[in-house]
């Protein structure tokens, strides 16, 4: 039985570069970035469970004139069914439960017979609509000003880069504080946007070094020469070659935004009622832990799978977007491949030339006598 000897460093490199150079042969950036990113297992579960997640709490309790499937709200008070307002969810009977069950409250009501699934619903509404509106609007900023910083540079460069050196100063949470007790009695959607109004510096950060590396480049150059405008090379030619570290810094700050939010919620100067977020449900039964852990269990497990879905997204984006970035392929591609390029070559010798396609005889005349 013959075994393939293992190809050596070398030729182990060139063969990861040929199977790699397959796989995107006529592919466009676009539909390369697009299976890389569709190639990331985590990438993919994370869209999967946060698509899940958005489906089940805007379909359940609805939103704006859609009421949604469930029949309660997160401000509705009613009779507490069991004593202390404990789950009615019933597990199947091979996990130990009486058989699969919702009931009337599956996660449980709080003291006042408040239904907490339709809270916890409301809440992932809210946190979601933070985290969208967080990073939408953070990004708009960031973009702004780093371009802005890094292809005028010079006293452009400088004025922008010390407001942004000066908002970094300032704790986040602190900020954060002033903002929720200022915006506190207007709503979900003032907090959002002017957190984002805050949130931009790192992003501005890494556009301005982006732009200050691509604007050297020979193709500004040649736009230059053709006429076009800073704007047109700002955005035709310069954002799209940096709009890899744009949307994964985005995602990463979107990620930290819900945790923001949690977090100014649960110190009390974050989103209050009548809007409900998950932060501020953890704030509210915190007190409940001991005694009724599902009013707390149930808005941590949102929170910290929204923001690990988010994370997961970022990192597949992160690893499409970067060209540095190298799939290793399995053993059975490398055997295959090496297979191909042997016989390839023993085809060349078999044929009376030599792999580089030069005659056995030596001579460049393919009729003239062998020596």
């Amino acid at each position: 039985m013959t075994t393939t000897p293992a190809p050596q460093p070398a030729e182990s490199d060139s063969l990861e570069n040929a199977i790699e150079l397959k796989e995107v042969e006529g592919l466009s950036q676009g539909q390369i970035v697009r299976a890389r990113f569709f190639r990331h297992k985590g990438a993919m579960v994370g869209l999967a469970v946060l698509i899940g997640i958005i489906v089940l709490a805007f379909s359940s309790v609805g939103v704006g004139s859609f009421s949604g499937w469930w029949h309660y709200t997160g401000n509705e008070n009613g009779a507490i069914v069991n004593p202390r307002g404990a789950p009615t969810l019933s597990m199947p009977t091979w996990l130990g439960g009486d058989g699969f069950s919702l009931g009337e409250h599956p996660l449980g009501q709080d003291e006042i017979g408040r239904d907490m699934f339709a809270q916890v619903m409301r809440g992932t509404q809210t946190s979601l609509m933070v985290v969208a509106i967080i990073g939408v609007v953070a990004a708009l900023i960031g973009v702004i000003i780093g371009s802005a910083a890094g292809f005028y540079r010079g006293r452009i460069d400088t004025l922008l880069m010390r407001t942004t050196d000066l908002f970094i100063t300032v704790p986040v949470l602190v900020i954060g504080a002033v903002i929720g007790r200022l915006s506190g009695g207007i709503g979900g959607f003032a907090f959002a946007a002017m957190m984002g109004l805050v949130l931009w510096t790192g992003l501005a950060r890494l556009v301005r070094g982006e732009f200050l590396g691509l604007r050297e480049r020979e193709f500004i150059d040649a736009a230059r020469v053709a006429g076009a405008s800073d704007l047109r090379i700002i955005f035709k030619h310069i954002l799209p070659n940096a709009i890899g570290v744009v949307i994964v810094s985005t995602t990463l700050l979107m990620s930290s935004a819900i945790l923001l939010e949690t977090a100014l919620s649960y110190l009390g100067v974050g989103i209050v009622r009548p809007d409900i977020s998950l932060g501020m449900l953890i704030s509210e039964y915190q007190g409940a832990f001991s005694t009724r852990p599902w009013l707390f269990w149930w808005p941590g497990l949102f929170i910290v799978a929204i923001a690990l879905c988010i994370n997961f997204i970022g990192d597949g984006l992160r690893d499409a977007f970067d060209p540095r970035q190298k799939r290793i392929p399995s053993a059975s591609k490398m055997d295959r491949q090496m297979m191909v390029q042997r016989r390839a070559g023993e085809a060349a010798v078999a044929g009376g030339a030599a792999p580089g396609g030069v005659p056995a005889s030596g001579s460049d005349d393919p009729g003239a006598p062998a020596r």
